[in-house]
């Protein structure tokens, strides 16, 4: 993990990768309480015995927005501030889903600084978020997504 003092040592990384995060498996279970929660309940994402028959790879696949909603997740564990008062997830510019996570699958997130812009009393993190899914040749997201950190 990758970890600096303070907002302004983050800018040595700017146009780098700040790392990978460890490994998490996306299985059936979350996929039904993510269902659950979003009210989703496309078939492809539930029925088990139907994406045997019908799916290629015979599983069901994650939600896309699962896998979107993963990234705070897994990027705590890529980079760290020290001596920041809090975070907060700012949104996206553009998210895009290229691949399926097949139930069972293991992903992990990648992150590269794009730019550091101030704001009142911190700064704005501008990041590529790709999610690879292990034995996939195509990352399952890739988004530059926002971040807001606080001194």
């Amino acid at each position: 993990m990758l970890e600096v003092e303070t907002i302004e040592a983050l800018h040595a990384h700017i146009g780098k990768s700040l790392g990978s995060s460890d490994w998490i498996t996306v299985d059936q279970k979350m996929i039904d309480q993510f269902a659950e929660a979003t009210g989703d309940h496309q078939w492809i994402h539930i029925d088990v015995e139907r994406a045997r028959r019908e799916m290629p790879g015979g599983k069901t696949i994650a939600h896309g927005y699962l896998t979107l909603s993963l990234l705070p997740r897994l990027n705590q564990g890529i980079f760290r501030v020290k001596k920041r008062s809090r975070g907060v997830n700012y949104g996206s510019n553009k998210v895009r889903f290229t691949a399926p996570v097949p139930a069972g699958s293991r992903v992990r997130g990648h992150l590269t600084l794009k730019a550091i812009d101030p704001i009142e009393g911190g700064a704005r993190l501008t990041m590529e978020s790709t999610v690879e899914v292990e034995g996939s040749s195509r990352p399952a997201l890739v988004a530059e997504t926002l971040s807001l950190v606080y001194e």
